[in-house]
């Protein structure tokens, strides 16, 4: 029940977080006097509206979002002479700048909050050196190796094979590459160590056969006061955008999309590096809330980041490629003919949909598990 609710939780958040992405445009361009026809929540068929003055507030039957009307930022949208003055491309283009920047702000500060709040009342964990919570007495019908060796809950992996204080996510991997191979465990318990030899076996998690030893894990938490939290959250922020926009070269590069095709032609297994989507990120969301409902303030952060980023990718039709218009336009003196960047906007945008339904329809048949 945690997990579905998490799960739930975490796309009625989503959604929220980017109705306030088109309202803070909304906010903006109100301030500088653009007019604004429409605000709606949602996409597709009006389920209802109402009319305050100038614009028309709503919702829509497709609750995957919303959007914001701003006059004059549509090429092909007629504007009465009267409204010329209030138009989007009558304004300065500082003024201009501001509006399009206010919606991905809205992700990078919510982002830079919950990271605070995660730090403060959950804790960062101990990246290191994962402890044992349980052990799984049997898998696949036998005694779990992680039972046979003795391994207790408190228990501290220090070391696997090759790999001194490993990760959570490297001992995943290491465990699923050696199936049915001796692995040298070196184990810490009340100070002291010793070496055990664990020999990983197939067991189904979540429909997938995968290598496991028969552990679960628990992190260690390091909590901060409301200045360490503050300073924390600063560093986990950057940290985030930093990675995100690494990934972005390699998810959307041709690495990615090479390994995108590979996966959805080939029976080729998915591993916890490759690229998921809203329906893998809503699974780890319920994984999440069933085994710490706080870990998800983390993973709703790092989401915002990567949200916030991605509309700044200086191609149209995201929020960065407006910014790149007034950019070109600031240098060139002269604004850019919007009619010329449709067949762009149509090219990213298709790309991105069809990359996205790929990864939704691999999340549906070969999802990612991430259990030890």
């Amino acid at each position: 029940m945690a997990g579905t609710l998490g799960t739930v939780g975490f796309f009625v958040a989503l959604v929220l977080v980017i109705v306030v992405h088109e309202a803070a445009h909304f906010g903006v361009a109100k301030a500088f006097g653009i007019k604004v026809t429409e605000f709606f929540v949602g996409f597709g068929p009006r389920i209802w509206s109402t009319r305050r003055g100038e614009t028309e507030y709503g919702v829509k039957w497709i609750l995957a979002g919303g959007y914001v009307r701003i006059a004059g930022m549509s090429p092909y949208e007629r504007i009465a002479p009267e409204d010329l003055p209030r138009t989007f491309g009558a304004k300065p283009i500082g003024q201009r700048a501001l509006v399009i920047v206010a919606g991905p702000a809205t992700h990078l500060v919510l982002a830079f909050v919950l990271f605070a709040l995660w730090i403060g009342l959950v804790g960062r964990p101990v990246p290191n050196s994962p402890l044992i919570a349980a052990v799984t007495p049997r898998l696949a019908g036998e005694v779990s190796p992680a039972a046979a060796a003795g391994l207790r809950p408190g228990d501290r992996i220090v070391r696997v094979g090759d790999l001194v204080d490993p990760t959570d996510l490297e001992l995943v991997a290491y465990t699923r590459r050696h199936v049915g191979e001796p692995v040298r465990f070196t184990i810490e318990r009340d100070g002291r160590r010793f070496d055990v030899t664990l020999t990983p076996v197939l067991a189904t998690v979540a429909g997938e056969k995968v290598g496991r030893i028969g552990v679960l894990l628990e992190e260690a938490r390091e909590r901060a006061g409301p200045l360490g939290s503050v300073a924390g959250a600063v560093g986990v922020t950057w940290g985030s955008a930093v990675e995100t926009v690494r990934n972005f070269a390699r998810v959307f590069g041709p690495e990615g999309v090479g390994r995108v095709v590979e996966l959805l032609f080939t029976p080729e297994p998915r591993t916890v590096h490759d690229p998921t989507s809203v329906v893998g990120i809503g699974r780890v969301a319920g994984a999440t809330a069933s085994s710490g409902p706080g870990d998800l303030l983390y993973l709703f952060a790092y989401v915002n980041v990567f949200i916030g980023l991605l509309n700044l990718i200086p191609l149209p039709p995201f929020d960065g490629g407006h910014l790149a218009l007034l950019a070109l336009e600031k240098v060139r003196g002269r604004a850019v003919d919007a009619r010329k960047v449709v067949p762009i906007s149509v090219a990213v945008l298709a790309f991105f949909v069809l990359f996205s339904l790929s990864v939704m329809y691999l999340d549906l048949v070969k999802p990612i598990t991430y259990a030890p």
